[in-house]
């Protein structure tokens, strides 16, 4: 028989549940926090406690009678919640929720979003950007790598006005259809060289223009 405890034993104790405890140092838990880079391991318990009472109350409605018109419109209403945070793909039928996962949390978060979306090109880029205030969502320049982005917010993630990798992106950009309109007027040129056409100067990038000649005349 085990004593029973005493009364300092009992007020440290209070708190500690000895049928449901948490292993330290589990496999699975380490292998998701690097692989989304989490640093915080409260961030990945909130997520895994939040995704067991999605999966539990999913169950619940699933044990009710499939004639009970509650059913539906709880299915119905728990499917489109998941669906606009992005946690599941579809809204198919209830069978999705068991696949919500601590993971499908970490889907979500802004790093992994800009990482969809090649805004980065990986975790630890996205992370740095968003800390030092490059990334906003909407209006809102956000600095917690560990916000959730809905489905509805994921086409608003972009560069503040005045980040300075919003300027090279345009700067790039700028680069990339100048290249892309020279080589398209010089295939034109290719194309057309033997034959007697008569062409426009055509306005290439960054104030060129180009005086095209067909056999007998200068054009322009």
């Amino acid at each position: 028989m085990v004593r029973k405890l005493k009364y300092h034993e009992q007020k440290l104790l209070k708190k500690v549940d000895f049928i449901n405890w948490e292993v330290d140092n589990n496999l699975h838990e380490v292998k998701v926090l690097r692989r989304f880079h989490i640093e915080k391991r409260e961030d990945y318990t909130k997520y895994n406690k939040l995704s067991r009472n999605i999966r539990d109350l999913a169950q619940k409605i699933r044990d009710l009678d499939e004639k009970d018109g509650f059913r539906a419109q709880s299915s119905h209403r728990l499917l489109e919640k998941l669906y606009s945070a992005g946690l599941i793909p579809t809204k198919q039928n209830l069978s999705l929720t068991q696949k919500v996962t601590a993971s499908s949390f970490c889907r979500r978060r802004l790093p992994s979003i800009m990482l969809s979306l090649r805004m980065a090109q990986n975790l630890k880029a996205a992370i740095t950007f968003i800390e030092q205030g490059h990334v906003r969502v909407g209006p809102e320049i956000v600095t917690d790598p560990a916000f959730l982005v809905t489905r509805n917010m994921e086409d608003f993630v972009t560069w503040v006005d005045s980040s300075k990798i919003r300027q090279h992106v345009l700067n790039y950009n700028d680069e990339v259809s100048s290249g892309f309109a020279f080589s398209s007027a010089l295939h034109i040129i290719c194309c057309w060289a033997n034959k007697d056409v008569i062409f426009f100067p055509v306005t290439l990038f960054r104030g060129m223009t180009l005086t095209l000649w067909n056999k007998n005349n200068r054009i322009g």
